[in-house]
């Protein structure tokens, strides 16, 4: 059986850089392949976090002030290098970050319920 070939937002399908772009189905295109790869590293980081509210021993070491700041720092640091704008960088970041940790309190709280 043949595979089917892959549709215009496939990411095996090569899309336009962004500087070369010059419809916006391009564009779309593009995002919708970012799109794509985002979430599957926000899965993966994902599984780390679990994985911190597995090895976690205290339910108040789940949020970690200084952490936070020093991830947050990081990014910012590598949003620059990337050209990225921090004025997207920080609000995305510390919305994932919080978002995170909410997720970690419910995994850390549901492991320990089940005894």
């Amino acid at each position: 059986m043949a595979a089917n070939p892959p549709d215009a937002a496939s990411p095996a399908r090569p899309t336009v850089p962004a500087e070369r772009c010059t419809r916006m189905e391009e564009v779309r295109a593009g995002i919708d392949r970012l799109d794509r790869m985002l979430v599957a590293l926000i899965a993966e980081r994902q599984g780390y976090i679990e994985a911190a509210a597995r090895i976690k021993g205290d339910r108040g070491t789940v949020r970690d002030p200084a952490r936070i700041e020093e991830v947050v720092s990081k990014v910012l640091a590598e949003a620059a290098r990337a050209g990225l704008s921090p004025a997207i960088a920080e609000p995305v970041w510390r919305t994932l970050i919080e978002r995170s940790i909410a997720h970690e309190f419910e995994v850390f709280d549901r492991l320990r319920a089940k005894g």
